[in-house]
């Protein structure tokens, strides 16, 4: 008997010990007090999220007066439709020192209802890489470019005008001179900073004696004329405007996948106007010298 109650006695106090676990869980689990000598880690919110990267400020909109007077249009040693060399006269104008940005266009779009500057598929690849506020505008049809300048009370630079602005009077082949340098400017080379297009004015070499920016890298660029191939066979060698009809729209400079001979800034490309593609910005112009009023046109 004696020996049956030692075992129920024995049985209660091993539960009532197994029990203990279970209760300080059921109970909460208390801390130890703090001591107050030590260090205390800061307490974060629950929500905290990492501080959003720091964005460049915007660069102001600038434009560059360009004087009347001749300049040498085309080159001997391009393409057939770079030919032939000779002197063309324009009048004053003004031209956008840089490329028209994603945050000036992105203010067209707010203000007008027009459609983004983006890709019309999902074959892009680098649009998230591209969208710096002062990274080029980019998949920019020319009719987008040409409203967009409408708006900003100015134009797309006529042909003539983009290559006296990007080339300077003296018949240079690139904005620095006359030696091809392949690290002077945005384009197709491994080791230049630069997977795709650079913030505007990023390349100090790829600045015409006008001061003029970026001509022979970054983007391509649509300007006002229709393309033909013989242009330049043309009589007219005053304010020339190109044919008054075609295909193509005429579009100017290097961009950040060209190669070759192809940044030399007589070079001269095609593309038809509702074509839209990462590698195609633009800039505007004004004529007289005078600076555009944004807003002013409709787009």
């Amino acid at each position: 008997m004696l020996e049956t109650k030692f075992k129920v006695v024995f049985l209660v106090v091993v539960l009532a010990m197994a029990s203990l676990p279970v209760i300080g869980i059921l109970r909460g689990t208390s801390l130890p007090p703090i001591d107050p000598t030590l260090p205390q880690s800061p307490t974060l919110p629950q929500s905290a999220e990492p501080a959003a990267p720091t964005k460049d400020a915007p660069l102001a909109e600038d434009m560059v007066a360009i004087p009347a007077g001749p300049f040498i249009r085309g080159t001997m040693v391009g393409g057939y439709d770079e030919q032939p060399e000779r002197s063309i006269y324009t009048d004053a104008f003004s031209i956008d020192r840089y490329e028209v940005t994603q945050h000036h266009y992105q203010a067209f779009v707010a203000a007008t209802g027009h459609r983004k500057a983006a890709p019309p598929s999902r074959y892009a690849r680098n649009v998230s890489r591209m969208g710096g506020v002062n990274q080029p505008a980019t998949y920019v049809s020319w009719e987008d470019a040409d409203a967009y300048c409408r708006w900003a009370g100015k134009r797309l630079p006529t042909e003539a005008e983009w290559e006296k602005a990007m080339r300077g009077t003296d018949g240079r082949l690139w904005p620095w001179g006359n030696e091809p340098d392949s690290m002077a400017s945005n384009r197709a080379v491994a080791n230049d900073g630069y997977e795709v297009t650079a913030p505007v004015g990023s390349f100090r070499r790829d600045v015409s004696p006008f001061g003029v920016a970026d001509g022979a890298g970054n983007v391509m660029e649509w300007v006002a004329d229709w393309y033909a191939e013989d242009a330049y066979r043309d009589p007219i060698d005053r304010n020339p405007l190109g044919p008054d009809h075609g295909v193509y729209r005429v579009m100017r400079g290097g961009g950040y996948t060209t190669s070759g001979s192809d940044v030399r800034v007589t070079s001269r490309s095609k593309m038809v106007p509702d074509f839209r593609d990462e590698t195609i910005g633009f800039r505007c112009a004004v004529s007289g010298g005078g600076e555009g009023s944004k807003g002013a046109g409709k787009s």
